[in-house]
């Protein structure tokens, strides 16, 4: 299946303002990309990109005072196969680990590992140890919190949120997260696109947070917040918690003022056909 990809993202900015942006396709997923997965900003100003030390893309530009405005649209190609399930997947030793996993056991801006581990022992202590142990967190996280956009905050933790039972997609996310290490499940948050494919729709796009569980040798998707295997899941960036995968991150005051996201299954008629080649050339 092929999914449209984009997104309208605008700033007031009283000063001249440093930023950086994590909205480009996550380098994994750039073999299915067929057109351009390019930040543009207006007004024109350089750009350059680097992978950070999670391996996410990012863009560096240097924005002037006034409106700022960040678009993009592209086409990707998606199974449309769910996310998958391994009920056998069974929880690697700690000391059995590659070297690059042990930082998602530790304690993060929003996941206070060291204040669950009591907690997550007497809730899931007795679950089997591997995918049914994470199956069995999620379950209790999407069971016992609410979901409300009105109770977001940017200082929310896991224990907050363990705490108050209501918050948004990144909350149920960081406490299944907090859940996860607590027991020695490697466990790392995820961002990216989920649109409404195969399911009602839900109100208006935004981009969505789920999280990776380290088992086995790989590492697998879950979702605290919708706890079902969705379809054209869009990974964008991953981190040890939100702090380390923000949309945008600025150096200065921006006042965000317009905010749009779109994901949407597209017909094959959105494949731009390629010019025809000239006289006496063939196409390789």
């Amino acid at each position: 299946m092929l999914i449209r990809l984009g997104y309208d993202i605008q700033f007031d900015l009283p000063s001249t303002t440093p930023m950086v942006a994590l909205l480009s396709v996550h380098p994994s997923r750039e073999r299915d990309l067929l057109e351009p997965d390019e930040v543009e900003v207006s007004p024109a100003v350089p750009i350059t990109s680097y992978l950070d030390s999670f391996g996410n893309r990012c863009t560096r530009f240097v924005a002037p005072p006034g409106r700022l405005r960040l678009t993009n649209s592209t086409l990707i190609y998606d199974s449309g196969e769910p996310d998958p399930i391994n009920w056998a997947a069974r929880v690697c030793e700690v000391g059995d680990l590659p070297d690059n996993v042990l930082t998602y056991l530790l304690n993060s801006r929003y996941c206070e590992v060291d204040r669950f581990s009591n907690i997550a022992f007497e809730l899931f202590g007795d679950s089997p140890n591997g995918w049914a142990r994470v199956k069995a967190i999620c379950d209790w996280v999407h069971q016992k919190v609410k979901f409300s956009y009105e109770h977001a905050r940017p200082t929310k933790t896991a224990l907050d949120v363990f705490t108050e039972r209501i918050g948004v997609c990144r909350d149920f996310q960081h406490l299944a997260i907090t859940f996860c290490r607590s027991l020695n499940i490697p466990a790392r948050y995820a961002t990216g696109y989920l649109g409404d494919i195969g399911v009602p729709a839900s109100g208006p796009m935004d981009f969505s947070a789920w999280f990776e569980v380290y088992l086995e040798d790989r590492w697998w998707t879950f979702d605290a917040r919708h706890n079902v295997s969705r379809i054209g899941r869009v990974l964008m960036a991953t981190g040890r918690d939100a702090s380390d995968v923000a949309i945008t991150t600025s150096f200065a005051e921006a006042n965000l003022c317009h905010f749009s996201v779109v994901t949407d299954e597209a017909s094959q008629a959105s494949v731009a056909e390629p010019p025809a080649a000239p006289a006496g050339l063939t196409r390789p």
